[in-house]
């Protein structure tokens, strides 16, 4: 056996060792692939980091990827995609089913009604509004508040931003105003260059006012969108619902078996009954908020409740961009001025070119009478010594006389004031 084996061993090793090789390259180059395509995902649906505030107060870091925020707050891809730092997005809040999607500045976080998910961050704004926001509700504890949870930590984002905001605005005024006086005394490359990176600084802040300002006053103008915000009343009235009909939820409980035994799952998760029937009651809510189950719960009153809360803030933010505004029509009159001022020396410039031609041209003519008489030619005029001498004052006498005389014309003409 032994002997008719090994005649084969040669002819055998060599070419599993050649496809051993290749399968090797191949599974290298996979790896390759697979490694550049798991990055990819990585970024695209890695963990990131997270605070969790409570109603009590109590925060804490966690490590959460997209689909669980997405499965746990019932949001769509997009809206996390506002929550993104590898994108930039404009201000805005967002009102949905069961969260409130804030993203303002540096503070970008989802708001539910029963928890605050923070976007982590040493930003001073992200830290400052995590123990702020701590604090209170701590404080709230022992003090009547007829706020909502949602509302307090909507109010904090608000409150942080416009504070934010108008120190920043208060900070380029203080240095745009002292630049421009001293480019409208002194004009200089320098001076220029400064008004010129500070008029950038306020386009950007201006259009991040705005938005905010925008977002807020789209609020302001959509019940809707307003009465989508309530979330601890959507709570509060959808466990009621499901408390006095317990066969609805039972019976919906039974639908989820039987979908989720056949139908696929998503990868995200499916929806719950219980979540379908928060949609359909939100719905019937969001369409009939003017009815008799609005006017019932005091649904209006909570909806006047919150314009309020965004008036003051609309105030602030309008304030805000009002003085951004007045900086930029400063800015406009001070290039006036400049251009005025550059305009000035400029026909200070043509005149004083123009009176030199003039005098060029007057001493050209006195110029070519001394070399007419400069030439060597006879001529009797030179048998009388003082006759040189006059023809020079009479020419002298001539040329003032026509300088004179041009500028009266120029006077006349109003070319230059005299």
């Amino acid at each position: 056996m032994d002997g008719s084996r090994s005649p084969f061993l040669p002819s055998v090793l060599p070419g599993l060792t050649s496809s051993n090789n290749t399968g090797r390259f191949n599974l290298d180059a996979n790896e390759s692939r697979g490694s550049s395509v798991s990055g990819v995902k990585k970024r695209g649906h890695g963990n990131r980091s997270w605070i969790k505030i409570d109603q009590d107060g109590s925060s804490k870091i966690l490590e959460l990827d997209k689909a669980t925020i997405m499965r746990h707050c019932s949001l769509p891809a997009r809206d996390l995609r506002l929550l993104d730092p590898l994108f930039i997005y404009p201000s805005t809040i967002l009102g949905r089913e069961k969260a409130i999607v804030v993203s303002l500045e540096q503070i970008r976080c989802i708001i539910t009604a029963d928890e605050v998910i923070l976007m982590n961050s040493l930003d001073r704004c992200v830290v400052q509004y995590n123990s702020e926001l701590c604090k209170r509700l701590e404080t709230a504890k022992y003090q009547a508040d007829d706020l909502p949870f949602e509302f307090r930590a909507l109010e904090l984002a608000l409150e942080l931003t416009c504070l934010s905001l108008e120190a920043q605005v208060k900070e380029l005024a203080m240095e745009i105003y002292p630049v421009l006086d001293e480019l409208a005394s002194s004009i200089s490359t320098i001076n220029l260059e400064r008004v010129r990176r500070l008029k950038g600084q306020l386009l950007a802040l201006t259009q991040r006012v705005q938005k905010v300002h925008d977002e807020i006053e789209h609020l302001m103008d959509d019940d809707g969108d307003m009465a989508e915000m309530y979330l601890t009343e959507k709570k509060q009235r959808l466990e009621a619902y499901q408390s006095n009909d317990p066969y609805g939820q039972t019976n919906i409980s039974g639908v989820d078996r039987m979908v989720s035994k056949s139908a696929p799952v998503s990868p995200v998760g499916s929806i719950s009954g219980t979540q379908k029937l928060q949609r359909a009651f939100s719905s019937i809510m969001g369409s009939s908020k003017h009815g008799s189950l609005i006017s019932s719960s005091g649904g209006g009153e909570n909806i006047d409740q919150l314009e309020m809360l965004l008036e003051a803030y609309f105030v602030v933010i309008d304030n805000n961009l009002s003085k951004l505004s007045s900086l930029k029509e400063y800015i406009d009159d001070t290039e006036d001025l400049i251009n005025i001022k550059l305009g000035n020396v400029q026909n200070r410039l043509i005149q004083f070119e123009l009176l030199l031609t003039a005098a060029t041209f007057v001493a050209t003519i006195f110029a070519v009478v001394t070399g007419v008489f400069g030439m060597n030619f006879e001529a009797t005029i030179f048998d009388y010594p003082s006759a040189f001498s006059w023809v020079l004052v009479i020419t002298g006498v001539a040329c003032g006389f026509l300088y004179v005389s041009f500028l009266f014309y120029f006077k006349h003409k109003k070319v230059f004031p005299m």
